[in-house]
This record gives structure tokens, sequence and C-alpha cells, in this order.
């Protein structure tokens, strides 16, 4: 798992409206990546919908979001015409990234464990090193906190 000052693991996946982002191809911004469980489920809805809201203050502090998560590219394109996302979201069908950015892990609901994708943010430089990382996420309130923190980069 990655940690703070270390280089951000690089990938290429595909992006809603797209076709693929490379991370490395990216420097030279600031780069949010908000991880999360599932499309269309409540919190992942809200979370998607305030990083869209927010989406132009990213673009001004200079920052490019993505949003991740193990969705295939047609649950994607759903979910983004459902609820009119403007941020693009990542498919990572084979979860090679979620396992590089350590948040695929054992979750315990009511007494049953599976595996799943924890919520979490990493904020990367533009230098390629992660800056910041969330665990753990609450959605209310997170997208104000990563952009304040993208401003004091």
């Amino acid at each position: 798992m990655p940690d703070i000052s270390q280089p951000a693991p690089d990938f290429t996946l595909p992006v809603t409206g797209g076709e693929d982002v490379t991370l490395s191809a990216l420097q030279g911004k600031s780069v949010v990546l908000f991880f999360y469980p599932r499309d269309d489920t409540p919190g992942c809805t809200k979370e998607s919908i305030g990083f869209s809201e927010h989406l132009d203050a990213f673009k001004e502090a200079g920052a490019l979001v993505f949003g991740i998560s193990r969705d295939t590219m047609a649950k994607h394109d759903k979910f983004t015409a459902k609820h009119d996302l403007t941020v693009p979201l990542l498919a990572d069908v084979e979860g090679t990234v979620t396992e590089s950015y350590g948040v695929w892990v054992e979750k315990n609901m009511y007494g049953k464990k599976s595996m799943g994708i924890e919520r979490a943010t990493y904020l990367i430089d533009p230098k390629g090193n992660i800056a910041n990382i969330w665990r753990k996420v609450k959605v209310p309130g997170h997208v104000e906190e990563v952009l304040e923190a993208v401003r004091a980069l």
C-alpha cells in the first residue's frame, strides 16, 4: 500500500466518455483519485455527485478528478447518465489498481465477511507523488476537504 510522499502506482484504465487514462501521463497536474465500492449505491452516488458539482473548482485549482470502482464501463455509463455526472469514472474491472492502492480490503457487515473496496481518496501532486490519503471516508464534507487540500498544494 503506497504512503504519503511515495510515488503513486501508475496505471492505465478506460474512462467514461473517452478512451484510456494513464496516470503517469498526467504529471504536471494534481490528480484526485476517489475509490468507491459500487455504482448507484447511496453513498457512492452522493460522493460522485459531490465531486461532479465541484469539478470546476478542482479544475480552477489545477487538479483532475477521477472516480474508480470495479464496475464495468457499461455500468459507469448508465450511472453517469442517470445522475448527470460530470466527473470521469475509471473502470478497474480486474482490480489491479484497487489492490495496488491498498483499498481492496476485507469488510465485515453484520458479521458477514467479504472483500470489497474501502472508500478512500488519494491526492497526487504534480510530480506524481502521493500528497494526502483519506481512508474510510465519510461522504458528508469530504469533497470540500479534498478541494481545500488541493488548493493548499
